[in-house]
């Protein structure tokens, strides 16, 4: 068994026993490479060319600050697959004395697999992973299509979103 990016008791078990049969709810393994991991993130966004060795690397990082970096994966048994995946971050704060706000990021289910629900599934996980590790809010950005999704799933709107994106820049950390 490969070893989970983050111990798996942050993620309520009333959210893993509510999967339908067949599927598992966990933290992100090295594995998951295998298991179409990337391929799962790419129904979301550009991902790039990812070798195995970088994503190791990657993942060994995230490993190493499993106190900020919490990824879960749905996976399809059966064909070991990842069929929809989430990421929160916790970020900590000098206000709210210390406190920790949790940032939803990446969800994503395989469009082989939409229709199952396994994106309000990761959301529910996400947010129970941010309330076991202390986090006093948690926040997301999404496009204007998606806030009735997330809005039943308890969020609220709240201010606006901004970005600036740093033109053919490559990540140098």
């Amino acid at each position: 068994m490969a070893t989970p990016l983050f111990n798996a008791a942050f993620i309520d078990k009333s959210v893993t026993d509510a999967l339908p049969t067949g599927f598992v709810i966990r933290p992100l393994e090295i594995t998951d490479y295998d298991k179409g991991f990337l391929q799962a993130l790419s129904h979301l966004t550009v991902v790039g060319d990812i070798s195995k060795a970088a994503f190791v690397e990657r993942y060994s990082y995230l490993k190493a600050h499993a106190h900020e970096y919490f990824t879960i994966v749905i996976e399809d048994l059966a064909k070991k697959r990842i069929a929809a995946a989430g990421t929160i971050l916790v970020e900590r704060k000098f206000i709210r004395n210390l406190g920790l706000v949790g940032h939803i990021e990446d969800i994503v289910s395989h469009e082989d697999y939409r229709g199952k629900q396994f994106g309000r599934f990761i959301i529910e996980a996400l947010k129970s992973i941010g309330k076991n590790v202390g986090c006093y809010k948690i926040i997301l950005d999404c496009s204007e299509k998606n806030v009735p999704f997330y809005q039943k799933c308890g969020f609220e709107r709240k201010e606006v979103e901004m970005v600036l994106y740093i033109k053919d820049l490559k990540a140098k950390l």
